[in-house]
């Protein structure tokens, strides 16, 4: 910021001094431009304003003196940011989303009394002091359950000489090696994750989990990450789990009679109970590019990954490794529609559609001179037609302020066909 000791003005410099204004207001107004809506950093704000100021105050009424004064207004008020208002229709995926998570958080947490109540004789009544190996026999233990409270996952996790475990405990009070390489894990474990993803974004991360589990062996291993160990071996009971709860949100069961070894509680009535929130079911094969990123919107919000793999190109979804990236960047389009913004415009205007290979009459000149019969033959000659269309996107926050600039998310048509999202993985 400058002051009148360093931008001093008189009769003599004025007409100097309103140019070296105006020089500093147009950057701050380019720097405007630039951020197209967003908020950030105007690194000639202060100082455009600050001479502005000055001027203002020794010619306010001089009509170029004026001029800059209403042009910084208009930057000011420029740079707080483009703001909308956010309605109900445009967050009722969250209303929804809350009230799945409460029913599915009282079933589980249902389950889990009824699940912790049938065990109950064989559970030991003690967690702690564990069992001493030591002194125990592996006939005395084998076949009872433990209930293990905040099991850091993958906070404890350690690959050892007889599998992978969680350490649990001290070595003052003893230990348990949870074994999480069996199926009696991983079952249960990857039915959370489908319940983050298909149910309750507000489990975005879980490290710390309620394990109930069968103690099935004993066995010494180091407890810590890492394959330069320095302390020294622990003798501990290994627990392989029959159910993972995360209070308040979900119980994951080991069920050895399912194709992914694992559910969570009324996993079956997801998609029914779902179906009356979509207000985009699917895609229609004239669909424009601009309705295109509208239902990808949608789908992301509703929690329809049918309709989201539906919306991307074909080519980007065909083997193992794509329907991964698809699944991790689904996750980070849900933490940006929960943490970030909640709803994101499409600007139709700003949509641009580009050949990029094949025969093109995008000027409109070549049908005056040619017949549809000699465009065909030419089209015929440059073979498969292939179109990008450019679609502009803005986010807001719940306030209804917009984040960020502008984006673009490119889409793609091939011989006339439907168009398909091509990079899913940009941000709203």
């Amino acid at each position: 910021m400058v002051d009148n000791t360093t931008f001093s003005v008189n009769s003599t410099n004025l007409d100097m001094r309103i140019g070296q204004a105006e020089i500093y207001l147009k950057e701050f107004e380019n720097e405007v431009k630039r951020a197209n809506g967003a908020t950030g950093i105007f690194r000639s704000k202060e100082d455009a304003l600050s001479r502005i100021m000055i001027l203002n105050e020794f010619a306010p009424n001089d009509p170029r003196v004026q001029d800059l004064f209403e042009r910084a207004k208009k930057c000011i008020i420029g740079a707080t940011g483009n703001f909308i208002d956010i309605t109900p229709d445009m967050t009722q995926y969250l209303v929804n989303e809350e009230n799945i998570r409460k029913l599915f958080a009282e079933k589980s947490e249902r389950a889990w009394n009824e699940l912790a109540a049938q065990y109950k004789d064989r559970t030991l009544e003690k967690v702690y002091p564990a069992p001493d190996v030591t002194t125990t026999r592996l006939e005395d233990i084998a076949g009872k359950y433990v209930i293990l409270d905040e099991v850091r996952y993958p906070g404890n996790q350690f690959m050892g000489v007889t599998g992978e475990y969680i350490w649990m405990g001290k070595r003052s009070s003893g230990m348990y090696f949870i074994k999480i390489d069996s199926r009696r894990w991983l079952g249960p474990y990857e039915a959370v994750k489908r319940y983050r993803r298909l149910v309750d974004s507000t489990m975005m991360q879980v490290d710390k989990w309620t394990v109930l589990g069968e103690i099935t062996d004993i066995t010494m291993e180091v407890p810590e990450a890492g394959e330069q160990k320095v302390g020294s071996a622990v003798y501990a009971p290994v627990v392989e789990p029959i159910a993972l709860y995360v209070p308040g949100h979900v119980i994951g069961l080991y069920d050895p009679e399912s194709e992914t070894s694992g559910r969570f509680v009324g996993e079956e009535e997801v998609a029914g109970i779902k179906e009356s929130w979509y207000t985009e079911k699917s895609v229609p094969e004239d669909v424009t590019p601009e309705r295109l990123v509208e239902i990808f919107r949608q789908a992301i919000k509703e929690k329809n990954y049918e309709l989201y793999e539906d919306c991307i190109q074909p080519e980007r979804r065909q083997n193992p490794t794509q329907e991964s990236l698809l699944l991790y960047h689904w996750d980070l389009h849900q933490e940006r529609f929960h943490g970030e913004y909640v709803h994101a415009n499409v600007v139709p205007e700003a949509t641009k559609i580009t050949v990029v290979k094949g025969y093109s009459d995008e000027s409109g000149l070549e049908s005056y001179f040619l017949s549809k019969e000699e465009q065909a033959g030419i089209a015929a000659r440059y073979g498969e037609k292939v179109e990008y269309a450019s679609v502009q996107t803005v986010s807001f926050d719940s306030s209804g302020k917009q984040l960020g600039s502008p984006v673009r998310r490119n889409l793609i048509r091939t011989n006339g066909g439907r168009w398909y999202v091509r990079d899913y993985e940009i941000r709203f």
